[in-house]
């Protein structure tokens, strides 16, 4: 068995115009004075990373992952979320998601997309760069509109939806796979890979890509009033990342799980700093440590009611206290005896 690396922190909810989390060399001496020894690092945060040096300049790789070691930290992956999410957009979000891109492509759907497959891109040749393995990702989406529709979905909706999502994705996948990266997929709802039913069918029409993986976030999953813990079992060997993020849901006579278009603070499912809501996280790291889980422990913070530097704090604790540092031999080994296959027939009377 394998030991959870942590732990670590998403940097994306931290990144700020204000010291110390304006900079690289300043949010990674925060992070590390605040119990964290990696960070997963949002690649279209320019006060973060200048992600076209990263992609075609081993030098400036060495440099800048030199500047976090120094401070004690190690870069865990980097994050394409955003520019993910673009890579698919239901034109009922054209407006909302400019705002995820550059400004020369907004109100261009086409050069918008074609921009963002050249960042998830040029993300991948960053992390091979950095000497990473996998990169955290949405899938975008085009069917969500159409999740839970009145009028019914005509035939054929979601089947043309997941067609075009894996031509979409399937040279990027082609492409991390030439750089040696997994892309791991974070299920969530507004994606249209947001349950493990979704996930396979992209990963069947991506042809089972081996590169395509599930970045798994347990919070997302009782949200939903999915078993988070059935599902490290049945996805144990396509999951590559690992977020710890809390949530609760706690359902009324008034509100249930679509949340009455209610802030977050007055939904009954809401996103809670570490130790705060209902998963059990117990359950959670033991399963990842059975099932050889050696990837990083990700803290994400996000919280209605908690300051983010409170919760950062707590939440890199909360995973020390939870890592399992798994045994190296059986806790009944003192009571093995000799054996051998002679011995073994006679044990048995044949």
């Amino acid at each position: 068995m394998k030991t959870i690396k942590g732990p670590a922190l998403f940097l994306a909810q931290f990144a700020g115009d204000d010291a110390p989390f304006n900079s690289w060399d300043s949010i990674t001496k925060w992070a590390k004075s605040v119990g964290y020894d990696g960070v997963q690092v949002p690649s279209w945060d320019a006060r973060l990373i200048d992600l076209d040096k990263a992609a075609t300049s081993q030098t400036y790789c060495d440099e800048w992952k030199g500047q976090a070691a120094d401070n004690g930290i190690e870069v865990t992956e980097l994050s394409t979320h955003l520019q993910g999410q673009l890579v698919a957009v239901h034109p009922a979000y054209d407006l909302a998601f400019d705002g995820f891109a550059d400004k020369s492509v907004h109100g261009d759907p086409k050069a918008r997309q074609e921009w963002a497959v050249d960042q998830v891109r040029k993300a991948i040749d960053a992390s091979a760069m950095l000497g990473l393995t996998a990169q955290a990702t949405f899938s975008g989406a085009l069917a969500w509109p159409y999740v839970y529709p009145w009028p019914q979905r005509p035939a054929g909706l979601v089947e043309a939806a997941f067609d075009e999502l894996a031509k979409r994705w399937r040279p990027i996948l082609d492409h991390a796979d030439s750089k040696g990266i997994d892309l791991c997929y974070e299920i969530h709802p507004g994606e249209d890979l947001h349950d493990g039913v979704t996930f396979e069918m992209f990963l069947e029409r991506t042809g089972n890509h081996t590169r395509a993986k599930m970045l798994y976030d347990p919070s997302h999953y009782v949200l939903q009033c999915l078993d988070y813990l059935d599902n490290i079992d049945i996805y144990k060997d396509v999951i590559g990342m690992f977020h710890v993020k809390d949530a609760e849901f706690n359902p009324t006579g008034r509100q249930g799980v679509y949340g009455g278009f209610q802030s977050w603070v007055k939904r009954v499912g809401r996103f809670r700093s570490l130790g705060d809501g209902q998963v059990d996280f117990g359950a959670v790291f033991s399963k990842m440590a059975a099932n050889d889980f050696d990837g990083w422990a990700v803290v994400e913070w996000e919280c209605a009611l908690k300051h983010p530097e409170d919760g950062a704090r707590e939440g890199a604790q909360f995973v020390r206290d939870h890592i399992i540092r798994v045994t190296p031999h059986s806790f009944d080994d003192f009571a093995s005896g000799r054996t051998d296959d002679a011995m073994n027939r006679r044990m048995l009377g044949i």
